[in-house]
């Protein structure tokens, strides 16, 4: 029998923000074990969290969506994170973190409903740039206008360890009132190789930013995801490529709130860093247990 964990990121509230399920110890599980529970868990993550097996780094942390294995998953890592702060202690903090993108630092501060985890994200990467068709198509699959992009900005594939199409709106209403079509996206996602898109739209100043998104992933079984830190930490590194905030120091932290239009609002502190080494990204969130659940080897769960 396995225990899931079910807890809540970016949220202090049980039932906002972005579900996931922990399997805190999953040494002896196989990957076509892993699936399965994911399978039967049913989140859009179940995170697996896996001894060390070098001296490079503290945990190995692996994430399955109901359908396949994730390099990476940002409300996943912050809840496996939240949870073995409040169960096991914040002594061993900060960690190195192995993914499938890399060994990663995560920390944790504060104490209580006001624990918050942060994350340093992986490389970016900018990718390909959507060309007219593309753009196209996509409005196609997103059921809007052209017209509806900012026209200035461009659609792009960025990536700090799992890509996301980041695809700047021009207003809330259009944002909110979004209903794609999963098989027209699924498609275009095989065709520009990148399962996730991020429709979101700027508001506030330049100097203190905050953003509005949805994420949508059918190609990977996810219609919606509410709260996606995968998809929060290219978009910021998107806006400082392209000049639209004002950095303070080189870095800039900012609200990137998700989730309104499923009822489950939840919001990722993003930071966007330039260093000697080019951009970098972090995030951070809360988190809130919403209890367990068991996993039979037979497929039967309670």
């Amino acid at each position: 029998m396995t225990k899931i964990h079910i807890v809540d990121a970016f949220t202090k509230a049980a039932g906002t923000g972005n579900r996931a399920g922990v399997v805190l110890e999953a040494d002896g599980l196989s990957a076509s074990e892993m699936q399965a529970i994911a399978a039967f868990a049913g989140y859009s993550e179940t995170a697996f969290v896996l001894p060390p097996s070098s001296d490079d780094h503290d945990i190995h942390v692996r994430y399955f969506t109901p359908s396949a294995e994730v390099p990476i998953c940002g409300h996943a890592t912050i809840a496996t994170h939240f949870l073995r702060a409040t169960m096991w202690g914040m002594d061993a903090y900060p960690v190195r973190a192995k993914t499938g993108a890399g060994i990663l630092p995560v920390s944790i501060a504060g104490q209580g409903n006001d624990l918050l985890v942060s994350m340093t994200q992986g490389a970016v990467e900018f990718g390909a740039v959507f060309d007219e068709v593309e753009r196209r198509q996509l409005a196609s699959a997103l059921n809007i206008y052209p017209s509806e992009f900012v026209d200035d900005l461009p659609i792009q594939i960025v990536s700090t360890g799992h890509s996301k199409v980041v695809v700047p709106l021009r207003s809330r209403q259009v944002l909110d009132a979004l209903e794609p079509s999963p098989d027209k996206l699924a498609a275009l996602s095989k065709a520009v190789g990148c399962n996730g898109f991020f429709p979101f739209v700027l508001e506030g100043t330049r100097e203190h930013p905050e953003t509005f998104g949805r994420m949508f992933a059918p190609a990977i079984g996810i219609l919606e995801d509410p709260v996606t830190g995968n998809a929060n930490g290219p978009a910021g590194a998107y806006l400082v490529r392209y000049g639209l905030v004002s950095l303070s120091q080189d870095s800039i932290t900012y609200a990137g709130h998700q989730g309104h239009s499923m009822g489950k609002a939840g919001t990722v502190h993003v930071t966007v860093a330039i260093t000697d080494a080019g951009l970098r990204t972090s995030i951070a969130g809360h988190a809130v247990t919403a209890g367990t659940r068991e996993y039979l080897p037979s497929g039967q769960g309670i």
